[in-house]
This record gives structure tokens, C-alpha cells and sequence, in this order.
């Protein structure tokens, strides 16, 4: 494959993991914040599925694209600012995966809660702690991806 296509994949796959985090966090924030069940169950389901969609598909195509770019460069992985990008890379990932359960876990509450009527348990509240506490480190993570593929420091 032609070097700048792999580029352009790669930019674009890092926007759309970025953008769908940054959009999802915002949505389920705010639902969270708000109590609502039925709410909370609407955008979590989307989340969800946002999640699934683009989010899953650019976590495979951003190492995929990253190695190929940096073999083509004849970048080592030692270079520095790659390996502080694939060392953040994991610390993002490490932090997505236990925020998937709770997204599930969150979504299942809510859509138990709405159907009765019923507020959102403690048990939700811990859910939704929880996921903000890990999504804060993920997303300073990717930040500083992002400056790294940008400014490559030395």
C-alpha cells in the first residue's frame, strides 16, 4: 500500500477513535449527571454500539497503520516518541476495556430501572464513578498521543 493512504488511514482511524470517545464520554456524562433511566439507557445503548462500530474497528487499524508507517519510515519501535505512543496506546486500552463492562453494566441498570419506574440504584452511581475515573487517564492518554505523533520529539 502507498505510503500516504496508510497516513491518511491512520490519521483519520486516530480522529474517529478520539472523536467517537470524546463525543460518547460527553453524551453518557451528561445522561449519567442527570439521572434519568430511560435516558441513561438511550445513550448508553448507543455508546455501546458507537463503541462497537468505530471505536473497536480504529483500535485494530491504529497499531496495524502505526507499524506499517514506522517500518516504512524505518522508524524503530525504540524511537522514543513511538514507544511513549504505544506505551499510552496500552495505558488508553487497558482503561477501555473495564469501561466497556460498565457501560454494559450501566445500560443494563438503566434499562431494568426505566421499565420499573424506579431510580438508579447506588449501584449505578458506582458504575458511572468508576467509569469516569478511567476515562480521565484515557483520554489525557490519547491527548498526548496525539502531541506526540504531531510534534515527534526527540
Amino acid at each position: 500500500m502507498e505510503y500516504l493512504v496508510v497516513k491518511w488511514l491512520h490519521v483519520v482511524s486516530s480522529t474517529i477513535l478520539f472523536g467517537t470517545g470524546v463525543g460518547s464520554a460527553y453524551y453518557m456524562l451528561m445522561a449519567g449527571l442527570r439521572g434519568r433511566p430511560a435516558e441513561v439507557h438511550f445513550v448508553a445503548r448507543h455508546v455501546v454500539i458507537a463503541d462497537w462500530i468505530f471505536t473497536a474497528t480504529a483500535v485494530v487499524v491504529q497499531p496495524l497503520t502505526g507499524l506499517w508507517l514506522a517500518n516504512a519510515a524505518s522508524l524503530p519501535l525504540s524511537t522514543p516518541w513511538i514507544a511513549w505512543s504505544i506505551a499510552l496506546y496500552l495505558v488508553a486500552g487497558a482503561c477501555w476495556v473495564p469501561v466497556l463492562v460498565m457501560q454494559y453494566r450501566m445500560l443494563d441498570i438503566a434499562r431494568v430501572t426505566a421499565a420499573a419506574g424506579a431510580e438508579l440504584p447506588p449501584a449505578f452511581r458506582l458504575h458511572f464513578a468508576a467509569w469516569i475515573t478511567l476515562g480521565v487517564p484515557a483520554f489525557v492518554a490519547l491527548l498526548v498521543v496525539f502531541w506526540l505523533m504531531v510534534a515527534r520529539p526527540a
